[in-house]
């Protein structure tokens, strides 16, 4: 796991492969970056199901609820397939934007 921040977000990199003990191991250690806007980078998957990004819903959730952003990176998915509770995008340039204008919708107060 590869942990890279930038201003008030952290990108999240999974770098050994395997995506329950990379779900793991962020759940174990989320109070660490509970404070920021979460980038989930798991384009090194390929073939995901939507069973396991939706995985990542009960972190999502709580994350919302503390008003900061949890975004999904994969390439190697149909995103019309997930749930639109979850942020899943292709590129970490555009997760980048999509916590751009959450975070601007939440200033506004949205």
């Amino acid at each position: 796991m590869k942990v890279d921040q930038k201003g008030h977000t952290v990108c999240i990199k999974d770098t050994q492969g395997d995506l329950v003990s990379y779900l793991m191991k962020v759940t174990h250690e989320y109070k660490s970056f509970e404070k920021y806007n979460i980038i989930i980078d798991i384009r090194m998957h390929k073939n995901l199901s939507v069973k396991q990004i939706n995985g990542f819903m009960p972190l999502s959730k709580i994350h919302k609820k503390a008003k900061k952003s949890f975004v999904i990176v994969t390439s190697d998915l149909d995103h019309n397939a997930v749930s639109d509770k979850l942020a899943v995008v292709r590129s970490i340039q555009e997760a980048y934007d999509i916590i751009e204008m959450e975070e601007i919708e939440r200033d506004l107060g949205f």
